[in-house]
């Protein structure tokens, strides 16, 4: 039976002292990594529960660099992340709108550049999940939003000071975060040139919380996002393919928030690992 490791993050919070005093608080997201610790657990995944102040950038990149070495071909990581979604300028120049969207971890941001060089460092054909119940709020959003609201005082306030009950951090504290951790997020960045270009062999499957153009909401137990995907899978009780998962989630969810699924990596795997059933450790022939 091939090998399965789960890693759940969640935070409630960020470090106020690391993010020029803002702290990011949320409701549910540490539940959330719990919740899919749980589910992990009883699909048979080794399971890694990573929480708020322990939820560091030296501590998630230690983590998915030490599955990339105990999984091999047909093994599987699932990897979720409940959180603030975020965006620092692209210096790499691969973004069309300038921009690299990160998960607001508890002392910095990591920048999709790179989580996709991390994904590099697996063997071919180990199957990668990813499930990220945050918000993106970049360019895209902004100018859709935008349009919503109108060129108002409250428009402004939206886009600059944020909005309770969603995962997207504040254009200003963006700004802000960048702004003071410049030299850091660049050289981030020239170090991880490209990323997302790498030529990744193991097949990687996103499902976000939300499109490009949307944001995804906390909640008072679970994220919106993560409290359906767990009534659809109905304590394993749900049955077909990932890609009828994913379709039953969007399904069951508001037209305002509908959840993206996308790959990466392999993409001849890619396709037969949508076809595979929901956290089930064995690979599809």
């Amino acid at each position: 039976m091939p090998k399965g490791i789960s890693i759940n993050i969640g935070l409630n919070n960020v470090d106020a002292s690391l993010y020029n005093g803002w702290s990011g608080k949320l409701n549910a997201c540490e539940a959330d990594a719990r919740a899919m610790a749980t589910l992990a657990k009883k699909a048979g995944f080794e399971t890694k529960v990573i929480l708020t102040d322990e939820a560091t950038s030296a501590n998630v990149t230690a983590a998915i660099s030490d599955a990339s070495k105990e999984l091999g071909s047909d093994d599987i990581l699932f990897l979720t992340y409940s959180g603030h979604g975020g965006q620092v300028p692209d210096t790499n120049g691969e973004e069309p709108d300038g921009m690299d969207e990160t998960w607001v971890l508890y002392d910095r941001q990591l920048i999709d550049d790179e989580l996709y060089s991390m994904w590099f460092q697996f063997q071919p054909g180990t199957r990668i999940l990813v499930l990220s119940d945050s918000c993106h709020s970049g360019s895209v959003v902004k100018l859709a939003e935008f349009d919503a609201l109108g060129n108002t005082e409250a428009a402004q306030k939206f886009f600059n000071e944020g909005t309770p009950g969603v995962r997207a951090m504040p254009l200003k504290e963006q700004k802000k975060d960048y702004e003071a951790k410049k030299e850091q997020y660049d050289e981030i960045q020239r170090t991880h040139p490209n990323g997302e270009l790498l030529d990744i062999s193991a097949p990687v499957m996103l499902i976000s919380g939300c499109q490009d153009e949307q944001l995804s909401s906390d909640g008072a137990r679970n994220g919106l996002f993560t409290a359906t995907l767990l009534k659809v899978w109905d304590k394993g009780n749900f049955k077909g393919t990932y890609t009828r998962f994913y379709r039953e989630i969007a399904h069951n969810m508001p037209l305002w928030q509908q959840p993206a699924q996308f790959l990466v990596g392999d993409k001849k795997l890619g396709v037969k690992f949508k076809a595979e059933n929901p956290f089930s450790l064995a690979k599809r022939v």
